[in-house]
């Protein structure tokens, strides 16, 4: 069946494009959810002029959505959470939790489907991409863990400042120790 997209598609077109897809995902979810319309001459003519308002709409929505996508682009995200001796865990970090936490922290109000995860269900870290638009799909860092570890890389040594905190704590006991 051929469709003319309406609205932007994620993994299959943007607005104004005309695409080949199976008769049940043309029938059953992009015609009734108002993302397509069945593709006859009439709409074929129109497709250009959906093209092109799509592609304002989206400009706009780029401009806007820019500056969210520069704070979620970098973000690390740790999860402690109960696993096996094998790193598999029980459970899973999920789309949800993830969203939460990017809520939680930052304020940004991310709708699960934004994010597109299958559920983590190993120990490691993860590249997950957060789709905002088409266009924008910034990357978050997501690093799951055993509960009671410490992630490598959450430590961070900096020798110049262990002894600095050492010879200020041997000058204070040096200075206690005579008052007493």
């Amino acid at each position: 069946m051929k469709v003319l997209l309406i609205k932007d598609v994620y993994k299959l077109g943007r607005a104004g494009d005309i695409k080949k897809v199976a008769d049940g995902y043309g029938r059953n979810y992009l015609i009734p959810q108002g993302l397509a319309i069945p593709a006859t001459q009439g709409s074929i003519k129109l497709a250009e002029s959906i093209g092109k308002k799509a592609s304002e709409r989206r400009a706009i929505l780029n401009n806007e959505l820019k500056s969210v996508a520069d704070v979620l682009s970098g973000l690390t995200f740790d999860f402690a959470v109960k696993a096996g001796e094998t790193g598999k865990l029980y459970g899973s970090v999920s789309s949800q939790m993830i969203a939460d936490k990017i809520k939680e922290l930052k304020g940004i109000e991310v709708d699960r489907h934004q994010i597109a995860l299958e559920p983590i269900r190993n120990i490691g870290e993860y590249q997950v991409p957060v789709q905002l638009t088409i266009d924008l799909v910034p990357e978050i860092n997501v690093i799951v863990h055993r509960e009671g570890e410490i992630h490598k890389s959450a430590l961070v040594v900096e020798p110049a400042v262990e002894p600095v905190a050492n010879e200020g704590a041997e000058s204070i006991e040096e200075t206690e120790s005579p008052a007493n």
